[in-house]
């Protein structure tokens, strides 16, 4: 038995690996903090493997699509209309 006993792609199995909080805040441009809070408030698609949360690439890539990121906290303290 060799060091690749599975005929697994290399692409495929990086393309498919579970993300961490970090990873998922770097591949989408933001702080951990923010995904800590989609987390919490606006169910963003995440799996908790012991204390820590893994993320799949495509779920978040369809939740972000889907438009739930985007919407606003209900319990924003800013009211203010936002100006371009």
């Amino acid at each position: 038995m060799g060091s690749r006993d599975f005929d697994l792609d290399e692409a495929t199995m990086t393309e498919d690996r579970w993300l961490s909080v970090m990873e998922i805040a770097e591949y989408l441009g933001v702080r951990r903090e923010t995904v800590y809070k989609w987390l919490e408030r606006k169910d963003m698609p995440a799996h908790k493997v012991g204390r820590l949360w893994k993320f799949k690439r495509d779920e978040v890539d369809r939740w972000v699509r889907g438009g739930k990121a985007a919407i606003a906290d209900s319990d924003s303290t800013n009211t203010e209309p936002r100006t371009k």
